[in-house]
This record gives C-alpha cells, sequence and structure tokens, in this order.
C-alpha cells in the first residue's frame, strides 16, 4: 500500500510538473507587455498572443519570451488561463475545452484593442493544446495568421506510464477532483485527444511550426508534437537545429534557440539563422 501512495503522489507531481514554476504576477516583469495602447506596426501587422502551460502563469511561463517579441517591436499579450481551485496564478487546469473558449475571447479582446485582422499565436505545452483546438473548432483559423507551438502536444502523453497507470488504480476521479480536468484530457485515450485528432489535427489557413525536443520528459513520446504533413505545417525537432541543445519540456521556455525558432515562424520572410547559445542549465 505504500509504495501505490508513492506512485500515487509522484503521478501527481509529474502531472503537474509545471506548479513548481507558478508564481505571483508581480513576480515576472511585465513592462511593455499586455499593452492596450499598443497599435500594431507595418513590420509586425500582427499582434502575438502568447498561451502558457499546465500548471503555469503567463507571467512566468511567458516571461522572457514576451519581452524577446516586444525587443522586436511586436504587440505582445498573454494571460492565465483555465485556473480552478488552485488559485488565480496556478492555470491550464480547466478543461481544454473551457480554455480554448478563453482564448476565442481574449484573441477578440486583442483584435479590438489593436484593431488587428489577424494575431498569430506562440505557446508551450498545453499552450499548443489548446490553440490548435481554438483554431479547429471555434473559428481561430480565421483570425490567426501563425501559430507556433514549442513542446508541443497533440496526441496525448504516456507520461512515462502514469497514464497507464492512473487508469489501473481508478486516479482519474482524484484529479478531476483536484482540479485538474486537463490532466485527464491529456490521456492519449481520452475525448478530448480524440476529437482532436479526428480528420487531422491542423486546417488550412494559418501556418502550423511546432517545435519540439528529443528530451522532452513530460510529452512521452516527444512525437506527439508532431503534426501530419501539409502545405501549411512545418515540423522543428530542437535538435536538428542546435544539436548541443538537450533542453527538456520546462526548460524550452527558457531558451534562446527556441525564441529564436519562434521569432522566424512569426516572420518568416525575415527568418535569421539561429546561433544556438549554449544553454545547459536547461537540460
Amino acid at each position: 500500500m505504500k509504495k501505490l501512495v508513492a506512485c500515487l503522489g509522484t503521478a501527481l507531481v509529474t502531472v503537474l510538473t509545471s506548479l513548481a514554476l507558478a508564481a505571483p504576477a508581480t513576480a515576472a516583469p511585465t513592462s511593455g507587455i499586455n499593452d492596450w495602447t499598443c497599435q500594431p506596426s507595418a513590420t509586425h501587422p500582427e499582434p502575438v498572443v502568447l498561451w502558457h502551460g499546465l500548471g503555469s502563469s503567463g507571467d512566468v511561463g511567458m516571461a522572457l519570451l514576451s519581452q524577446h517579441l516586444k525587443g522586436k517591436g511586436y504587440c505582445v499579450y498573454y494571460k492565465t488561463y483555465g485556473t480552478t481551485h488552485w488559485g488565480p496564478f496556478t492555470g491550464g487546469l480547466a478543461s481544454m475545452r473551457e480554455s480554448a473558449g478563453e482564448l476565442d475571447a481574449f484573441v477578440e479582446k486583442v483584435r479590438a484593442s489593436t484593431g488587428a485582422a489577424k494575431v498569430s499565436i506562440a505557446g508551450h505545452s498545453e499552450g499548443t493544446t489548446v490553440p490548435a483546438y481554438y483554431l479547429k473548432f471555434l473559428g481561430g483559423d480565421q483570425v490567426v495568421k501563425h501559430f507556433v507551438g514549442f513542446g508541443s502536444n497533440f496526441k496525448g502523453t504516456s507520461l512515462q506510464g502514469l497514464q497507464e497507470l492512473a487508469d489501473l488504480l481508478g486516479f482519474r476521479p482524484i484529479l478531476e477532483a483536484g482540479g485538474c480536468t486537463a490532466c485527464n484530457e491529456f490521456a492519449p485515450s481520452s475525448e478530448f485527444m480524440k476529437d482532436l485528432n479526428e480528420g487531422g489535427v491542423s486546417v488550412p489557413g494559418p501556418s502550423y511550426t511546432s517545435i519540439v525536443t528529443k528530451y522532452d520528459e513530460v510529452v512521452t513520446p516527444y512525437t506527439s508534437g508532431i503534426l501530419a504533413p501539409a502545405s501549411n505545417v512545418k515540423n522543428v525537432v530542437l535538435q536538428d537545429v542546435c544539436a548541443l541543445d538537450f533542453s527538456g519540456h520546462v526548460g524550452l521556455a527558457w531558451d534562446p534557440n527556441v525564441f529564436a525558432l519562434v521569432a522566424n515562424a512569426l516572420d518568416p520572410a525575415n527568418a535569421k539563422p539561429v546561433s544556438c547559445v549554449p544553454v545547459p542549465w536547461l537540460s
């Protein structure tokens, strides 16, 4: 019994990997971000909406990428979505269907504020899954120009076998009652994943760029982030660009090499070579 309890505890900690990164909104730099007076430039006419991962928040999960893109002249916006009884600074826990609705409303707010016809979206982890659902089912394909994901997850994750353990031990209701509906929806066999993958994940219209790492310890296998080939789809394995970048799942949110890939995907006409900065602390 003690071993079972230990396994359950490990499962919950692993499923909520990003929770350790969550922090109050005031803890991260936000200067120049979520500026509702920002007007997109002719160089970057689409404002960028950033979408964080499970258990994280906008202020933490998108702290560095938001500044990077703001420095390039984009109007940049994010929010903490999908909160439950864990509090307002821990997001991505509610049903991903509900979170896709939040994304829809937030995109419309950004469009109304900036006057932009379209936005671009960049997201990490669950911040790839939710936008993919939004693009496919909620009309996002009509108002999004570029969608860029890193640490992408479109087919669910085995979580190193912990999903099977959760089923075996009847752990699903505990996750649901614990305020993490999204945790159950990430099971490859969930109804959410079945709906997202039925007929293919991507849809015509927006460009899709999916960036994955071979060393992803949360999205397993990492190929769950690989999209089916299409004319508007580009898959990028980080190590094919920067062979010595061993960043894992969480590290991608802080990786300057990933930021360079994201910037290129948002502005492909002016893409620049990635310099492949050494980032051993992210592995």
